[in-house]
C-alpha cells in the first residue's frame, strides 16, 4: 500500500515559479509539499548567463536556482526530486496526487509544470541530438555541430558552444529571418566561426556506424548534406500540461487561463510561470506568478477553516 502524505498546499514543478510559491508558502505556516520530475530550477538550469534577474546581474542559471532551493529548504519544506506524479485529481475540496509511491492530499494546489523544448523531427534518430548546450556540449570541443532555431535561445547556446570550443557551427532557421537580439546575433555572426542559413531546413540525420556524421539540409539553393558530431535544438517550448488537461480550463494552445490571482477554472487550483497563459516568460515573471498563486491558495485554505 502507498504512504499517504496530506499537506496544506501542495506544488507540483519547482523551477522559479514552484520554488518561490514554496517560500510563500512556508512563510505563511502552511505545511508545504513540492514535487518536482527531474530536478528543481527547471529550464532556468540549462541558462549559462541570466542577465535580466535584479541584484544578480550576470550569474548563472544554475547558481540562481540553486539560492533558490537553499531558501525553500531553510524553510523546511518539504521537497521530493525526481519525483513523476502520474495522476492529479483537482475537483472537490480535497485534491490528490499519486507517484509510484506515495498519494498526497492538499488543500490547495499550485500547478508550476512549465514547458519543454519543441523536439526535432526527422525520419532518422540520433543520440547527438540535445536540447541544452550547457548539459551537453562540452564533448564537441573541436568538433563541428548544427544548431536549429533562430530564436535568442539557439544565439545565446551557440555563444556558449563558442566558448567551449567547437570547431564551427551551422545555424538553421526555417523562417526568413533570425529572432535573437541584435546584439547577440552580432556577436554570434562576427565570430567567424558560424555559417547562418535562413529559410533552411533540417530534412533528415546521416547516422553511420551508430554515430551521427551529418545532416541533410533543405532550402531555397536546394539540399546539402554537412558534416557535423551533434545537433542541438532550440525550437521552442510546449507546454506540460497532461496530468491536468480536461481538469483545468486551457487555451487552444494548451497553457493554463489563470486569473490575475492566478486562480484556474477550479477552486483551490492555481497557475503559476510557464504554464500560464501570458504574453512574456521571464524568470521574474515566474517569480511573480509563484508569489500570488501562493497568497491566493493561503487565502483559499483559510476560507475552508
Amino acid at each position: 500500500m502507498k504512504e499517504t502524505y496530506s499537506c496544506d498546499l501542495l506544488i507540483i514543478g519547482g523551477g522559479p515559479a514552484g520554488m518561490t510559491a514554496a517560500v510563500y508558502g512556508a512563510l505563511a505556516n502552511l505545511r508545504t509539499i513540492l514535487l518536482e520530475s527531474n530536478i528543481t530550477g527547471g529550464l532556468v538550469n540549462s541558462t549559462h548567463t541570466v542577465e535580466n534577474f535584479p541584484g544578480r546581474p550576470g550569474v548563472h542559471g544554475m547558481e540562481l536556482m540553486e539560492s533558490m532551493r537553499a531558501h525553500v529548504d531553510r524553510l523546511k519544506v518539504t521537497v521530493e526530486e525526481v519525483c513523476e506524479v502520474e495522476r492529479l485529481m483537482l475537483a472537490g475540496e480535497e485534491k490528490r496526487a499519486e507517484t509510484d509511491a506515495a498519494v498526497y492530499t492538499a488543500k490547495a494546489v499550485v500547478l508550476a509544470t512549465g514547458r519543454r523544448p519543441l523536439p526535432l523531427e526527422t525520419p532518422t534518430e540520433a543520440d547527438e541530438v540535445h536540447y541544452c548546450a550547457i548539459c551537453d556540449g562540452a564533448p564537441y570541443a573541436g568538433k563541428r555541430v548544427l544548431v536549429v532555431g533562430g530564436g535568442n535561445s539557439a544565439f545565446d547556446e551557440s555563444l556558449y558552444l563558442l566558448g567551449l570550443g567547437v570547431e564551427h557551427i551551422t545555424l538553421v532557421e526555417c523562417t526568413d529571418r533570425f529572432y535573437a537580439a541584435r546584439s547577440t546575433q552580432e556577436a554570434l555572426l562576427g565570430s567567424g566561426r558560424v555559417t547562418a542559413l535562413t529559410r533552411t531546413r533540417v530534412s533528415d540525420l546521416i547516422v553511420r556506424e551508430g554515430h551521427l556524421a551529418g545532416a541533410v539540409l533543405e532550402g531555397d539553393s536546394g539540399r546539402v548534406e554537412v558534416e557535423v558530431a551533434g545537433v542541438f535544438v532550440f525550437l521552442g517550448q510546449q507546454p506540460n500540461n497532461a496530468l491536468f488537461a480536461g481538469q483545468v480550463e486551457l487555451t487552444d494552445a494548451g497553457y493554463i487561463r489563470a486569473g490575475i490571482d492566478m486562480s484556474t477554472s477550479l477552486p483551490g487550483v492555481f497557475g503559476a510561470g510557464d504554464i500560464n497563459h501570458k504574453p512574456f516568460r521571464q524568470i521574474t515573471t515566474a517569480v511573480s506568478d509563484g508569489t500570488v498563486a501562493a497568497l491566493a491558495a493561503e487565502r483559499h485554505i483559510r476560507s475552508l477553516a
